[in-house]
């Protein structure tokens, strides 16, 4: 099961009521350094789907789009990528996917599927072909609505303004020409006014619907109904695959903007609408570990539990924080290297086989989640591409005191940021930054007003020589280390730059799939469920 975007790492949230995860981590393992390999959600699932490196499957940008900007676009996670459900597909499992999937879905045309969750080893999909959003109702923070509705009103005024001008220089003999110009001059801005002022209702089409397989059931979605048809599709997914060998994967549209949570959970949290979504989340696990007691299925099913990343700091509006909290860890959401934005809750249950209660504290991945399920699965890992992630089962089971990963890298896009080395015989883990976020304002801690950090040009700081911390003696990254505080600060550097120069010598060029044009809406691609652009359907059965 995966959390979506904001972060439910409920050990942050110290008064919200989650006995239901807090019963995973009871009965389960708990991984106390699992990081994700990205700090926003496009590349962080692809990354935990293939075991590699958002870079090296080309699911990162290098001009500042961050993940896919619309389901109409031609990007997505290649063909030619090896999931982990695609493997235990061929090992005869059933493969589900329940949720969000964002990471692409058509190439060439509205129906050719290239990115579809089917086209990557899953035999059933149910869920958004994109990702929840707060344009998906009229919320009062919006990710795309208002800064599209801001250019197509400058377009609106500036072509307004250039029609009146001409006409009146028309008028007074003092512009020749055609009036085809303020003809044409006209229509743009009404075309930019109209277009504007529909702007919410195409986006609530565009990309907030649910699909089956290659069906569209719903355009839009109805958003209040959708956590019971969720559940609804995750409970008849293990009934019809309970006897015989299944994977299913849980993408929450939960916690994350615009925080859709149903009447009867809306304010029962000290912690406003995110501690109500989180508790509704909370309340969807248990059902789905409920339906595993009903169907005799919890002592031979593996469960897993984490997000994508990190939560959203910038995430706010007035005085009510709707991203979620990092607790200790510094940043957040969208930002490269600091721990906020990629440390995330790691918990994995198998009654009988995995020792309740533990806690293990070494550096792991969700790139580890494709080794240590191919192996599970009775497959094997692809020996033609590199796999980053490492076999987490000799470290559950207690028969590997060190997690693999000595070293683990992080990107922000296709630009390193940082780089981790875990010193086993020191038991430290030391953290380099090269580039980090410049916060805004001044003495903040985030980059409020801008939606989230960048990656690269005058709002992000270079630092030579790069800054250092130990994050086993202070996970905060609140004191950077320099030579006269930390003895061995030269030895360190120089042990990581050779490992950055050897990880690069490991990747090879491939087309970056959220760069332009991969990354911009066309209309041929768009899902439309009716005809285009009336898209509107629905075909769900009442779920209550």
């Amino acid at each position: 099961m995966q959390g979506t975007r904001e972060r439910e790492d409920m050990l942050h949230l110290e008064h919200s009521w989650t006995p239901n995860i807090d019963r995973l981590a009871a009965d389960g393992v708990m991984l106390t350094q699992h990081i994700a390999a990205a700090s926003v959600c496009t590349p962080s699932r692809a990354a935990f789907l293939t075991g590699r490196y958002p870079l090296r499957t080309g699911m990162v940008s290098s001009n500042g789009y961050r993940v896919l900007q619309w389901t109409g676009v031609s990007g997505g996670l290649p063909p030619n990528e090896t999931t982990f459900a695609k493997i235990l597909k061929d090992k005869g499992y059933a493969t589900g996917l329940i949720g969000k999937w964002h990471l692409g879905l058509n190439c060439e045309s509205s129906d050719d599927y290239c990115h579809h969750p089917l086209s990557h080893g899953f035999d059933h999909f149910y869920g958004m072909p994109f990702s929840m959003m707060g344009d998906c109702e009229s919320w009062e923070m919006s990710e795309k609505r208002a800064g599209l509705e801001h250019k197509l009103n400058v377009c609106s005024h500036v072509m307004a303004l250039a029609a009146f001008t001409l006409t009146v220089g028309k008028l007074t003999r003092l512009v020749a020409g055609s009036w085809a110009l303020v003809i044409c001059s006209a229509i743009v801005a009404l075309l930019c006014f109209t277009t504007s002022y529909f702007m919410g209702a195409l986006i609530v089409h565009a990309d907030c619907f649910l699909m089956r397989n290659h069906s569209i059931t719903e355009q839009p979605m109805r958003l209040q109904r959708t956590t019971a048809l969720m559940l609804k599709e995750v409970s008849s997914f293990v009934k019809r695959n309970k006897q015989g060998p299944f994977l299913l994967f849980v993408s929450f549209l939960h916690v994350h903007t615009p925080l859709i949570t149903t009447e009867n959970f809306r304010g029962r949290s000290p912690h406003g609408l995110y501690g109500d979504n989180t508790e509704e989340m909370d309340w969807m696990v248990g059902q789905i570990l409920d339906t595993l007691d009903t169907e005799g299925l919890t002592n031979s099913t593996l469960v897993y539990f984490t997000s994508d990343h990190g939560g959203s700091l910038e995430a706010q509006f007035g005085n009510n924080q709707y991203g979620g909290w990092n607790g200790i860890y510094k940043g957040g959401k969208g930002m490269g290297g600091w721990e906020g934005g990629i440390r995330v809750p790691g918990i994995l249950r198998w009654p009988g086989v995995l020792p309740a209660g533990r806690l293990i504290h070494e550096p792991t991945s969700l790139m580890d989640v494709f080794p240590t399920v191919v192996q599970l699965g009775g497959g094997q890992v692809p020996h033609d591409r590199v796999i980053d992630g490492r076999d987490l089962l000799p470290l559950l089971l207690g028969t590997a005191q060190h997690s693999e990963h000595e070293f683990l890298m992080h990107y922000c896009e296709s630009f390193l940021h940082a780089a981790r080395w875990h010193q086993r015989n020191r038991g430290a883990v030391w953290k380099v930054h090269y580039v980090t976020p410049i916060f805004h304002p001044d003495g903040a801690s985030a980059c409020y007003g801008r939606g989230v950090c960048p990656c690269f040009g005058d709002k992000v700081a270079h630092h030579d020589p790069p800054l250092l911390f130990d994050l086993s003696r202070d996970p905060s990254e609140a004191h950077a280390l320099t030579p006269d505080t930390e003895s061995s600060f030269h030895q360190v550097m120089e042990r990581i730059t050779k490992a950055v120069e050897d990880h690069r010598r490991t990747l090879s060029p491939v087309p970056l799939q959220l760069d332009m044009p991969d990354n911009i809406w066309k209309p041929w691609l768009q899902p439309c469920c009716g005809r285009f652009p009336l898209c509107w359907c629905d075909r769900e059965a009442d779920p209550q």
